[in-house]
């Protein structure tokens, strides 16, 4: 099954499509992702730096969720910073610290993609640690612009 989403350019204008690629002879996704994507018409990429749960302020709240959700919103910063939105996100690799830390980076996940169709392909790994052990979770996406 592939889906298209013609994603919104600088001004609004549709700048290039985005092929969500879910063949039928493979078990379908178990989350809100993609198993892949094509940029089908010419265009950019935005690479983020993993981002973690560190507020402006220098907080780092306790909750994975509420983590997630610093992490996001610094990705839309960055993507506005280059003239794009979340629309344009082609990938999403996140690294959490524990399996249950999953449901938490998931519901947050789930949030932000809400709106992007088709989804963007995921890759999610437990891993041992961060360089602060404050940290829970990393995020950083690949998009398109």
């Amino acid at each position: 099954m592939a889906d298209e989403l013609d994603a919104p350019g600088e001004n609004g204008e549709s700048g290039f499509e985005v092929q969500g690629l879910t063949p039928n002879s493979i078990s379908p996704p178990f989350a809100r992702y993609s198993h892949g994507v094509a940029l089908t018409a010419p265009g950019a990429l935005i690479l983020t730096s993993g981002q973690l749960g560190l507020a402006a302020d220098g907080s780092v709240p306790d909750g994975v969720e509420e983590q997630a959700d610093i992490c996001f919103a610094n990705i839309d910063a960055i993507l506005a910073e280059a003239g794009t939105n979340r629309g344009a996100t082609l990938h999403v690799r996140a690294f959490v610290t524990d399996r249950k830390h999953m449901q938490g980076y998931m519901k947050s996940r789930d949030r932000w993609l809400a709106a992007i169709n088709p989804p963007p392909a995921s890759t999610l790994m437990i891993v041992s640690g961060f360089t602060r052990e404050e940290f829970k979770i990393e995020i950083e996406v690949v998009a398109a612009v």
